[in-house]
């Protein structure tokens, strides 16, 4: 079906748009009357999804072939974010993930995945929200993982760069709600994409009733970004669960403000002093 004649909901800038999560998020959201940026390091890949959106939606896209490892081509991307006008929306979708537990993993390879889960979508997200704060609108998706919440499952380092990811947004939510800017963080569980390849344990390895084609995800997710969500988890059956979880959280939180420890930590040298 070509939208062409579909009024334009400005642009989405989408990175990781080469595959799996990315280029389906790319899909729907040409679908939805957007025009797209895609960023990735696969360039010829790039140019497939182009292709395909653009015979399918008839939307503008263009494409940024950029490794969000790099300095300079973050920058790159920093800059589009900040001098574009026309974007609306910005997917922090990049980064990779690893299974293997801290003693068997490359410290080298950690720092690479801290630099593409962590620092670039931060980067992004500084460039990207005084422009939409200036405008009076736009949205932040960040693609986190259930690996935020449950940091035992895979490897350290990965469960702590999500958990990261989720805390950012929830934080951008607290400062930015006010000033028309929605933010929302996805945080899929396993899902049938190329990224388990790269973390080192195909998805067809693991039990196929705990993995979600890629099409429902991006569909539940988008699906919690219409209703308003602020964290979007497509696995879990029962959302009430994440509101008393969150509800738990932050109760917890009021009970931190005392000068003195805890009863617990008062020996009886420090009680004597």
């Amino acid at each position: 079906m070509n939208n062409t004649n579909q009024a334009s909901r400005g642009t989405a800038l989408i990175t990781g748009a080469s595959a799996g999560i990315g280029a389906i998020y790319a899909e729907r959201l040409a679908a939805r009357g957007y025009d797209l940026i895609l960023v990735a390091r696969n360039e010829e890949r790039l140019h497939d999804v182009a292709d395909r959106v653009q015979q399918q939606h008839g939307r503008n896209v263009t494409i940024v072939q950029a490794d969000l490892g790099r300095r300079d081509d973050l920058a790159r991307i920093e800059t589009i974010l900040r001098t574009d006008a026309s974007i609306t929306m910005l997917v922090n979708n990049a980064g990779f993930g690893a299974v293997t537990p801290l003693l068997d993993s490359d410290v080298d390879r950690m720092e690479q995945m801290i630099d593409i889960n962590v620092t670039a979508p931060t980067r992004l997200v500084y460039a990207a929200a005084p422009a939409f704060a200036a405008r009076g609108a736009g949205t932040i998706v960040n693609i986190a993982s259930i690996v935020g919440i449950g940091i035992e499952i895979m490897n350290g380092v990965y469960g702590a760069s999500k958990a990261y990811v989720l805390a950012l947004t929830q934080s951008l939510q607290h400062e930015l709600a006010g000033k028309g800017i929605r933010v929302q963080a996805v945080l899929p569980g396993a899902t049938a994409t190329d990224f388990w390849d790269a973390a080192g344990m195909p998805h067809t390895n693991l039990p196929q009733e705990m993995v979600m084609r890629a099409d429902a995800m991006v569909d539940a997710a988008l699906a919690g970004l219409d209703q308003g969500e602020v964290v979007t988890i497509p696995p879990l059956q029962d959302g009430s669960d994440w509101l008393d979880y969150e509800a738990t959280r932050k109760a917890l939180a009021q009970r931190f403000a005392h000068a003195t420890p805890g009863a617990r930590y008062l020996t009886t040298a420090t009680q004597a002093a």
